[in-house]
């Protein structure tokens, strides 16, 4: 695509010459670097409760993101209004805040290369909303007809279309339509009168409509959610103590995102608060531990075909059988400590300044079958799903709750057990690593991640793993 077949031209009647100009308005002050950040966002949820639809609302937002960067300074600001004044406005007062001595010769603005990771005809904000809210409708009846114990279950649905420009002293211009979309299915189950149990599943992607029909249906979503909510009917108090945990494949990978991920994020390590800080060729996992982060895995949730720093995402090797070998960085990190960018450069939205983030994180196969990774535990615990969790990133320690979990028992599932929690330091829990499964899997496509205010979509993955020490808070 040609610059002037993107959005924004199109809508907005913006040229090459204007962003050259703003762009030269922000390097006023003699900022080192400047860059614009266009963004065009439609969005639209539904929500069901009591088989009712409570919930449906559409929206608009639109604005640019000004970045001036002078060493370690940063000036930021935006505007919701992108008229010719007010974008010249913003540009003057970050090149205010970030003013330095840096003269840099006059922009010329180049289209980057394209590619598609995600090519979505018709995202699904643009489809009928009648669609959208069947899809609902049909998770709600489903989970309900899934037992009879199933008293209750609630359904959602999100789904937003991203266009974004952006344009650089560096000379770059590029420009994305990023499509994404999510179903998400809650169930509670009771029986006798006892406690309720939940279970809950959801997935999506950068993907159309028709993968809600015909690939992952709302009755796919919603069964998983209601077989976890009757199994944890069953469930015993959890041990607690130190002992042998081995995580199922797919969403445990949030645990790989939290404890080990953002140690790994360029700007904690810049200013050594992270547990990972001036490691690089070091040892800090378990040799058949390899740890990835790829944002270009073709229409998956935290993939991009750009950054929000309009730099090509790739695919990084943070650790390499158990050796550090680099950070996920952004602009302004890779320009203080002179390494690669990763295309790691990511913000909410035009009002936020962008961060290291990761995309999808995972851990690569191994080569021991899942079957004999149980069967090798006499005594332990099996956690195939997992809730919220934390990590303080100084330090690498993590507590995580899991949402389905069984006991180990002379070398086979037994028990489901509830109440479970995982504590321990994301460095050493790697390094306790034994067995690693041949059967990766990412995650189905829910993934949130926060970070200083902000939230932005993202994927995990791992395949099945066996933890030799972690110590497990229950109740028994």
């Amino acid at each position: 695509m040609h610059f002037s077949e993107s959005f924004f031209p199109q809508r907005f009647g913006i040229t090459a010459r204007d962003l050259e100009n703003y762009l030269a308005e922000a390097l006023s002050h003699g900022g080192a670097y400047a860059d614009l950040y266009f963004e065009y966002l439609s969005t639209s949820s539904i929500s069901i409760d009591e088989s009712i639809v409570k919930s449906a609302l559409q929206g608009v937002s639109l604005g640019v993101g000004v970045r001036v960067i002078a060493g370690e300074r940063t000036g930021y600001a935006y505007s919701d209004d992108l008229s010719p004044e007010k974008i010249r406005k913003a540009a003057r007062v970050a090149a205010c805040i970030a003013a330095g001595p840096a003269t840099v010769q006059k922009v010329s603005l180049n289209e980057g290369g394209r590619r598609n990771l995600y090519p979505v005809l018709t995202a699904p904000t643009e489809t009928a909303f009648a669609e959208r809210v069947e899809l609902v409708k049909r998770a709600d009846r489903a989970a309900r007809a899934y037992d009879s114990r199933i008293f209750q279950a609630q359904a959602s649905y999100a789904d937003n279309l991203r266009q974004v420009l952006v344009a650089t002293s560096d000379g770059v211009l590029s420009w994305d339509r990023q499509p994404l979309a999510r179903l998400n299915v809650a169930a509670l189950a009771r029986d006798n009168g006892g406690t309720p149990q939940r279970g809950h599943a959801g997935g999506g992607g950068r993907v159309e409509l028709s993968f809600f029909l015909n690939e992952k249906t709302p009755e796919h979503f919603a069964a998983q959610a209601a077989r976890e909510a009757i199994v944890m009917l069953d469930a015993v108090d959890a041990p607690a103590g130190e002992m042998t945990v081995v995580l199922g494949p797919g969403w445990p990978g949030i645990l790989l995102h939290e404890a080990v991920g953002h140690g790994l994020e360029a700007d904690f390590n810049r200013k050594g608060v992270s547990a990972f800080s001036g490691r690089i060729g070091q040892q800090v996992a378990s040799p058949l531990c390899t740890v990835v982060d790829d944002g270009t895995i073709a229409n998956r949730r935290g993939s991009l075909n750009v950054d929000d720093e309009g730099h090509p995402t790739g695919r990084n090797v943070l650790i390499e059988n158990g050796i550090l070998r680099g950070y996920l960085q952004d602009k302004l990190s890779s320009r203080l400590t002179g390494a690669a960018e990763t295309g790691s450069g990511r913000r909410e939205s035009y009002a936020h300044i962008p961060m290291p983030r990761m995309t999808n994180t995972f851990m690569l196969a191994g080569e021991s079958d899942p079957e004999e990774i149980i069967r090798s535990v006499p005594k332990g615990l099996y956690c195939p799903d997992f809730g919220g969790g934390q990590v303080d990133i100084t330090s690498g320690n993590f507590v995580f709750s899991a949402a389905e979990s069984y006991l180990i028992e002379g070398g086979r599932v037994t028990r489901p057990v509830r109440n479970v929690t995982l504590i321990g330091n994301g460095p050493e829990a790697l390094k306790y690593v034994s067995m690693v499964g041949n059967d990766l899997k990412l995650d189905e496509g829910i993934g949130v991640c926060g970070k200083e205010g902000q939230s932005v979509p993202v994927g995990v993955g791992i395949p099945t793993i066996k933890i030799d020490r972690m110590t497990v808070g229950g109740t028994a």
